[in-house]
């Protein structure tokens, strides 16, 4: 990872498509997951848009994985001029409350990458999911403590409140499939999802402010654009459903933007309230 997070930005960008050309034809696990998934989510798409689609988002995956390695072994400085940014005056506006800021994301392709390059305008906390791979739980580990000043295992509750009744912004991505426990089943691109709860009470301990904070690889892969949405307002409203659909909203109008960015070699429908049986992969 070291070796490839120092080759030239455009080889970079050539490798992570050879690898995902090279993954779509070899993990056919992981892409009938990505077929079923995107079959759900865009049920309107011809068969060829389908399969387009499909062959992107294996492509994206991959350039992601070169991305992470550029983010936990180099200086966001260094990519400082292949960054655009909007909306950065929301997340001042929500800093300014001075109860801490909530910073939402989904999980793209760009996600390191994204956070990474965050520092060049604030500092954050996150929140991550440990690995158990020791060796590369600790490369992941220590790739992002060099840029963030606390990261917390997404189980330590304490560290993350703690993070934001001291005013911080917490990095919290809210719509993977963690099971039923701690979450309402309401819809996912007019699908069924089991989407957690946890999101509308970290923002309720501190009447902390909530941003949506959206990640896109260009194009042409030449930089990456950030896109920060103005506070949620009336959230939480108390509904756990009610919550959880508003989240999943903001999530498919970022998704529909550039839809090959985004994680859906996940299984995101696995948990469902009728049971096993039910499950589409």
């Amino acid at each position: 990872m070291w070796s490839v997070a120092h080759l030239p930005f455009p080889v970079q960008m050539q490798v992570g498509k050879l690898l995902g050309i090279l993954s779509y034809h070899l993990a056919r696990g992981r892409r009938h997951i990505c077929e079923v998934n995107l079959r759900l989510c865009f049920p309107n798409l011809s068969q060829v848009e389908h399969h387009q689609l499909v062959r992107k988002t294996f492509i994206s995956n991959a350039i992601g994985l070169i991305e992470t390695a550029i983010a936990w072994y180099r200086d966001p400085e260094e990519f400082r001029e292949r960054v655009t940014v909007s909306g950065l005056e929301n997340l001042d506006v929500a800093i300014e409350r001075g109860k801490g800021v909530l910073l939402l994301c989904a999980h793209f392709t760009t996600l390191e990458f994204g956070g990474f390059l965050f520092n060049l305008f604030h500092k954050m906390d996150i929140t991550y999911r440990p690995n158990k791979n020791l060796l590369f739980e600790a490369a992941m580990y220590n790739g992002r403590i060099r840029h963030y000043p606390n990261v917390f295992n997404r189980k330590n509750v304490r560290g993350a409140v703690r993070s934001l009744k001291q005013g911080h912004i917490l990095w919290y991505a809210p719509d993977q499939d963690y099971g039923a426990k701690h979450s309402v089943f309401v819809p996912f691109f007019g699908n069924t999802a089991a989407t957690i709860t946890a999101t509308a009470r970290f923002a309720d301990v501190n009447d902390s402010a909530v941003v949506f904070f959206s990640h896109y690889r260009k194009a042409d892969n030449s930089g990456y654009h950030l896109e920060f949405s103005p506070m949620l307002e009336n959230y939480p409203s108390g509904d756990q459903e009610e919550d959880a659909i508003t989240i999943n909203r903001i999530m498919e109008e970022a998704i529909k933007k550039q839809p090959d960015q985004y994680l859906w070699l996940h299984k995101r429908f696995k948990t469902q309230a009728a049971g096993k049986s039910a499950r589409p992969y």
